[in-house]
Order: structure tokens, then sequence, then C-alpha cells
């Protein structure tokens, strides 16, 4: 069943054409993923999926709903983690959980959540006192304590150290084991490679191809998600 349907989405900005025909779905309980190259159009077409944004044309429906028209209905049902997300420097990490947590109808329990990502020794620490990965398990945390049925995460990894970063791809390979949809946007090829079961790949706003990293790798000759990326990302030139 597909969870998210997304076609002929196009979205400008004055003269800059961001996103110009995307078009992809995602299937329920799978790991999909967005890759490509800072200025692809990623985050454009991620705002659009959550209804923070509105294409100029096309159509996206997440869960069967229009995330545009319906973005607060949706919100009880999408979980969500952006490139850019950050809390209160003062707040501890129990508080955020507990205040999330009081914002959803049918939240699982978020004391639940914080045992689950590891989090209960951090409880009582400020969030301007967490180290880059310690946030982001607790960003990934926060975006899931509405118990979701779909998860978005936005350049989750970005800035942090090789020893963090595995840690978040454990805490993502857990969510697919427990059937979570699962959106990656990511610019690290590596990344999509270990984590996605299929990907679309996006190149000057547009998608270049989707399938498994096989499949891509298979149609392009190549012998990695990069090099088929950078032969399809010059074959749409």
């Amino acid at each position: 069943m597909e969870v998210i349907e997304v076609t002929d989405l196009r979205k400008s900005y004055g003269d800059t054409v961001a996103v110009d025909g995307v078009t992809f779905t995602v299937r329920a309980g799978e790991t999909f993923g967005i890759v490509g190259h800072n200025g692809a159009g990623k985050t454009t077409t991620v705002e659009c999926l959550i209804g923070l944004r509105r294409g100029d044309a096309g159509t996206v429906r997440v869960l069967g709903e229009d995330p545009a028209r319906r973005r607060r209905a949706l919100a009880q049902r999408l979980g969500v983690q952006l490139q850019d997300s950050s809390l209160p420097e003062r707040l501890k990490v129990a508080e955020a959980l507990r205040l999330f947590g009081a914002l959803y109808r049918d939240a699982a329990d978020w004391r639940r959540v914080m045992d689950r990502w590891g989090l209960r020794p951090l409880a009582r620490k400020a969030f301007g006192d967490l180290s880059g990965g310690q946030r982001q398990r607790l960003m990934l945390a926060l975006a899931l304590v509405g118990d979701p049925e779909v998860v978005v995460l936005d350049e989750l990894t970005t800035g942090l150290d090789p020893i963090a970063r595995r840690e978040t791809w454990r805490l993502i390979g857990e969510l697919k084991a427990a059937g979570t949809t699962v959106v990656l946007v990511s610019h690290y090829f590596d990344e999509i490679e270990a984590l996605c079961d299929r990907v679309a790949v996006l190149a000057r706003g547009r998608v270049a191809a989707t399938g498994t990293t096989g499949e891509l790798v298979a149609r392009t000759g190549t012998a990695s998600l990069e090099e088929a990326y950078l032969a399809l990302e010059g074959a749409d030139r």
C-alpha cells in the first residue's frame, strides 16, 4: 500500500525553479530515501510533504491527506525531524519529551520512548549541554513520541562525528524493524545505501531515477549509488 504519493510537484521562488515535476511514491513500512546534492530540491520537496509549503502545481498525498490543507490533522499521524530543528537551551530532556507527548491524542508513553532511545541517563540534562549525537537522538525521539505512522527525517546526521552517525543509523534501523514508514532525506550516498529500501535521486529539481540501489547501479553500469547519481545527473543535463 502506498502511504505517500507525489505527482508532478512543482515549486518556484521567483525565477528560481526549486522543484520541477517531481513524482514518486512511498510504500507502507519501507525506508525511502531522497538523495541529491545541495540545491537538488530535497528540502522543498520535504516541506511540501509535511505541509510547510504548498506546491505551485501537482499533488501531494500523505496517508490520503493533502498536507497543505490538512496539516493539523496530519500532524497527529506524522513525525518530523527537520535539519534545523532545535529547542530552548535550558529545556531538559525529560521535559521536552513530556511536553511533546502532550501534543498528541494517542501519544506513546514518553517515559518508554526515553528508555527506548537510551535517553534515561540524560533525563535531567539541558538541551544546550547535549553533544551533537545526543541532540540528534533526542530530536528523533521527539519525532516518534506521537507514535506516528510515517516519519520524515531531513539530513538527520549532518554535522555528526562518525560514531554518532553510526549510532543514528542503528536507531533508524530499529524503526525499520518495527515497521515504521521512514522518509530519509540526505546528501550522504553511503547513508542512503545502508538504510533505504528504495531511493529517489533528485538532480536540479527533478527525479532523475527511482529504484533500489542495486537497480540504479545496474541501470548506469556503475559501482555505487554516488557513481550512479553522477551518471544520472550528467545524463539529465
